[in-house]
């Protein structure tokens, strides 16, 4: 394809913001080249998949006890985690600089019940630092102390119990900020090259399909609480597949553009969008590709109670906000799943081997 004929995808580029649907179609595209990507993985071990996944009729909703496994590179969690995240209709990233990736798993039977990853935040997030009151000194400063949650979500059948609300709020437990506090805690800095005694304040997200039926309202134990705090403008890289964007690279490169080979720690994202709008430039074509038009709900979730302060500087140390994945669970089942459970018991249905086929399907594996 010559950069030339780059066309939006139907439905982007609108001022009209699309149903949950439209957006899925809007990434059909991505998730078509990641699963074709994928094949070989899905061909070789996609078995793996079938057996970690649980038969519905194997799940007591009230038995339900999450254990949280970190993933190390280049190990079958680590091929689980990639092989779990092909189920998402919206593909998940990949991260950028930091990047904490877990399984969380149900004791009464092994089997997965969702995943989780953590990330750099991006660094311009208006709505995230409207909300704590940062200057552009205090953001450079203090952006260490947050992660983004860019994985959050429950694979079936605990999807089918709401078990997202659960995987979501374990992204605030006490042993989700441990296992940072373990990685990071002696870390130097890419940027200043100080070593830093870093504590987790403060986690962001984003929905993936406009308004978020998960991360909406969802409070646990008057601790763990997901604040909406604005919206994203609709600009982002997603539509453009992974071909194109080397291609776009190659371009600059070609031209000797200092951009083509830019993607340093602290960079991550805004990296790939200014490749895309400067070569949108140089070609001479419209550089409103970049707008695809979803607006995404913005949401912090402070693991302290004094999250704000500390990130402006005004706290030196955090009080952090004590919810271990045990208490979470036990809410989260009695608010969310249990009921859900006795209301509704298709989750009872589920057979692993239909999403592995469907993937396998989808991705084209003979």
């Amino acid at each position: 394809m010559h950069l030339s004929l780059l066309k939006l995808p139907n439905g982007l580029g609108t001022t009209q913001i699309p149903s949950k649907e439209a957006i899925r179609r809007m990434h059909q595209l991505h998730r078509g080249e990641v699963l074709r990507q994928a094949r070989g993985l899905l061909q070789q071990d996609g078995d793996e998949l079938e057996e970690a996944l649980a038969p519905g009729s194997e799940v007591v909703p009230y038995r339900i006890s999450p254990v949280i496994i970190p993933v190390v590179a280049e190990t079958p969690e680590s091929r689980l985690f990639r092989l779990a995240s092909l189920n998402w209709s919206v593909p998940v990233s990949n991260g950028y600089g930091r990047r904490m990736r877990f399984l969380v798993k149900d004791r009464q039977n092994r089997k997965l019940i969702g995943l989780i990853a953590l990330t750099d935040p991006v660094f311009n997030l208006r709505a995230r630092d409207d909300w704590i009151s940062w200057t552009a000194a205090d953001r450079r400063d203090r952006l260490r102390f947050v992660m983004d949650a860019c994985v959050l979500g429950a694979l079936p059948p605990y999807s089918y119990l709401i078990g997202g609300k659960l995987v979501a709020a374990l992204a605030a437990s006490n042993e989700i900020r441990e296992s940072f506090r373990r990685r990071y805690r002696r870390s130097k800095s890419e940027i200043s090259q100080r070593v830093n005694n870093i504590e987790l304040a403060l986690l962001t997200t984003t929905s993936a399909l406009g308004k978020s039926s998960v991360y909406d309202r969802l409070k646990v134990m008057r601790k763990v609480e997901f604040v909406a705090v604005g919206e994203t403008k609709g600009y982002g890289h997603f539509h453009v597949p992974d071909s194109l964007f080397r291609m776009m690279r190659e371009y600059l490169a070609k031209l000797g553009h200092a951009y083509a080979n830019g993607n340093r720690f602290g960079q991550g994202p805004n990296w790939k969008m200014r490749v895309i709008r400067e070569t949108m430039r140089l070609i001479g074509s419209n550089p409103a590709i970049l707008h695809h038009g979803i607006p995404r709900e913005v949401y912090v979730v402070p693991l302290a109670y004094n999250a704000k302060p500390f990130l402006t500087g005004e706290a030196d140390t955090l009080r952090p906000i004590s919810a271990s994945a045990a208490a979470i669970s036990s809410f989260c089942k009695g608010r969310w799943i249990i009921p859900r459970a006795l209301r509704d018991e298709r989750y009872r249905d589920f057979r692993p081997e239909s999403l592995v086929h469907e993937l396998k399907r989808a991705a084209r594996v003979r």
